[in-house]
């Protein structure tokens, strides 16, 4: 049933404010949802997305402005107060117990019960078999949820809230760490349930899917409403300049660069996840390398950097056989690396902007244990300015600033080392496209310093704008290699999925 059936949408937020210590960065903000609707809520980290969503969800309260859902207006809500209106917030990191079983989660808070007490687990069981069922769901009642996939926990949290009658989902970058085939698994799913009249608020960075889920939009832009429609009416280049302003362009940013000597160069190098894996790397050079989810990559450039064991094969750096690989050797190699997902492999969340800045060169200059504070205050400045971090002060917590500026203070800390090879795994994951953009042009500038930067990315359009070739892995082996010319998505699509050969099989 859509609200126009109804006459009425199932949420109206209406003029939403908040402020935080005197500053506001919610200005009188609408939303609407109507019935069986995918609405996508779009902006830069800071846009005030999820404020907005923490509102509605009973996490913070608002300052001003109306909500009404399924025609009720909602006051004083909290979490459970909400939960029980009817809205679900499926967070990005997953709200499970990975040390309970699947029917355990679902009936969390709401087990079913004996007399006495006693846990009706037979119940629990078949009913949660049942509910997977109709979701059309492979997902046993009784798996451990330590050894579900993530887009089936992502499914699971989906179901637990569809269990508690939930009527809205708020689904805050659900894809990020999904593979082509798992998104579209999520997408199908969230197509039966619109059908059946369930409502979602899709927030994602990624716009080609945005597109491609989504039924309107609104866009928000430093705490205010910039515009809401249907996603038909616009472009992806119409949303992407709503969020970051006319100044937005998606032009490419490469430039050609005279290229040095070999750097890195791997001869069959085999290691967790990857094997017998040959290219090399020149002074200067960018090389974008991509594959489908769990291809390899991310091993290997954990393997390269010494988090990993080589199992075999050959490894140069600088013209020198690396026979022992481990982190400590690899920094005083001048390697670097930016891991993927910075929240739980880069970022200290306990620790200064100017703590986190330091970290790394205070490590290889442990001989000297004594910090000096205005000498460290003069290289984060220094940096500090030349990544355009956008900051109030270095004792900030590094938690208080956006994905993008996170991002940028983890390159300035591994820029501190004077490294001059960059290991750069997904570095622009859950970052907006402002904040992307400028990833891009760093990148550049770094290489026409001199820098020699391996970026692994799933977004084949992020690798067109900046590199000078494409690896290919496919099941942990290079597939193909592409010079920048040869780079299309459907080229590299093609090897990524092996569908040339698949076809000659068939």
């Amino acid at each position: 049933m859509t609200s126009k059936e109804t006459g009425r949408d199932m949420l109206e937020m209406k003029g939403i404010s908040k402020s935080f210590f005197g500053v506001r960065v919610l200005d009188k903000v609408d939303l609407t949802v109507g019935h069986g609707e995918v609405h996508a809520l779009l902006g830069e980290n800071g846009a005030g997305k999820s404020t907005l969503m923490n509102i509605l969800g009973g996490v913070y309260t608002r300052d001003a402005g109306q909500v009404i859902f399924l025609g009720k207006p909602l006051e004083n809500t909290t979490v459970r107060l909400a939960e029980n209106a009817g809205i679900a917030f499926v967070h990005q990191e997953l709200n499970l117990f990975n040390d309970l079983r699947v029917y355990e989660n679902i009936f969390l808070r709401k087990e079913i019960v004996h007399s006495f007490g006693v846990l009706a687990k037979k119940e629990m069981i078949a009913r949660t078999q049942e509910l997977m069922a109709q979701l059309g769901v492979d997902i046993p009642a009784t798996a451990m949820v330590s050894e579900l996939e993530t887009s089936k926990k992502q499914m699971l949290e989906i179901a637990k809230a569809l269990y508690a009658k939930a009527e809205l989902f708020i689904l805050d970058e659900p894809t990020t760490s999904l593979n082509t085939a798992e998104i579209e698994m999520l997408f199908d799913l969230i197509r039966r349930l619109r059908e059946h009249g369930k409502s979602f608020i899709f927030i994602s960075h990624k716009l080609q899917e945005v597109f491609e889920i989504a039924d309107r939009y609104t866009v928000l832009r430093n705490g205010q409403m910039v515009q809401t429609g249907d996603i038909a009416q616009v472009t992806a280049t119409d949303i992407a300049r709503m969020m970051v302003g006319q100044q937005y362009t998606d032009q490419s940013v490469y430039q050609p660069r005279e290229l040095g000597e070999v750097v890195l160069k791997a001869e069959k190098l085999s290691g967790q996840g990857f094997r017998q894996v040959s290219f090399s790397v020149r002074r200067g050079e960018i090389v974008g390398f991509t594959g489908l989810k769990g291809a390899g990559i991310s091993e290997m450039f954990s393997t390269i950097f010494g988090a990993l064991p080589i199992y075999g094969g050959k490894l140069t750096l600088f013209g020198e056989e690396i026979t022992s690989n481990t982190v400590r050797g690899a920094m005083r190699r001048r390697l670097a690396m930016i891991p993927s997902n910075r929240k739980e492999n880069s970022v200290i969340p306990d620790f200064s902007l100017l703590e986190n800045f330091y970290i790394s060169e205070h490590r290889l200059s442990e001989n000297e244990p004594i910090i000096n504070k205005n000498t460290e205050l003069k290289r984060y400045g220094t940096h500090r300015d030349a990544l355009s971090i956008k900051a109030n002060t270095p004792y900030d917590m590094i938690t208080s600033l956006s994905g993008g500026n996170q991002q940028k203070v983890i390159l300035a800390r591994w820029l501190n080392t004077r490294s001059d090879i960059l290991l750069l795994d997904n570095p622009t994951q859950g970052i907006d496209v402002g904040s992307k953009a400028e990833i891009y042009s760093l990148i550049q500038q770094l290489a026409l310093e001199g820098k020699t930067i391996l970026v692994n990315t799933l977004e084949i359009p992020e690798i067109m704008k900046v590199a000078d070739r494409c690896v290919v892995f496919f099941h942990g082996r290079v597939h193909t290699i592409l010079d920048r010319e040869q780079i299309t998505e459907e080229r590299v699509m093609i090897a990524a999925t092996n569908a040339a050969q698949t076809e000659v099989n068939a």
